[in-house]
């Protein structure tokens, strides 16, 4: 199978790139290809421009669509499973990644009657987060993610779907060397058992 990862990261010496290559390297070990885009690496457009908006405000199929957006779009149609790698920025992705899904998900591609987006056998979410577990638990900010990023943004556009937390990584947390070492063992799980319970 071939998974698209959609990976928002500004930083080379981040956490995140090592959640993306571990990830990689579980899909690779269990035979399965992946294409990325790297919204930053590719300086991707993520500001919607007036006509996109008018295109999409008002449902209008004919208007055409930029070429960098057909781009992600061919990507994923090519693709079995979606993959979204970044880090949480105040509770939510990167602007760069919202502004993605702003531009991408145009009417007639991921949404309205007869869209063309196939349904992906698997949408999957991996985010780095400098608080806990608890934390998001505590102030609802998880219920929050699985609402934004499962219900609304991946929705029936993919037949599973899971969101997974890389929590406590801060710098000032005893305890982020073993979560470190920890995630990154789940990140390359997650791509070796991408179909697993499908």
């Amino acid at each position: 199978m071939q998974a698209f990862i959609v990976y928002a990261h500004p930083s080379e010496d981040s956490f995140t790139r090592h959640i993306r290559d571990s990830f990689m390297a579980g899909l690779e070990s269990s035979g399965h290809s992946y294409i990325i885009s790297d919204l930053y690496k590719m300086n991707f457009k993520s500001d919607i421009s007036e006509a996109e908006y008018l295109r999409e405000a008002h449902y209008r199929r004919e208007v055409s669509v930029p070429a960098d957006v057909i781009a992600e779009h061919e990507k994923i149609n090519s693709s079995d499973a979606i993959v979204f790698i970044f880090p949480l920025f105040w509770s939510d992705a990167p602007a760069k990644l919202v502004g993605w899904f702003n531009r991408v998900w145009t009417f007639g591609f991921a949404y309205g009657e007869n869209r063309s987006m196939k349904q992906l056998e698997k949408g999957l979410v991996l985010c780095s987060a400098g608080n806990t577990m608890e934390y998001f638990h505590h102030t609802g900010i998880l219920n929050a993610l699985e609402k934004v990023m499962l219900e609304d943004r991946l929705f029936d556009r993919v037949k599973s779907k899971e969101l997974i937390i890389m929590d406590g990584t801060s710098r000032e947390n005893p305890l982020r060397e073993q979560n470190w070492d920890d995630h990154l063992e789940r990140a390359f799980q997650a791509g070796a058992g991408i179909l697993g319970g499908l």
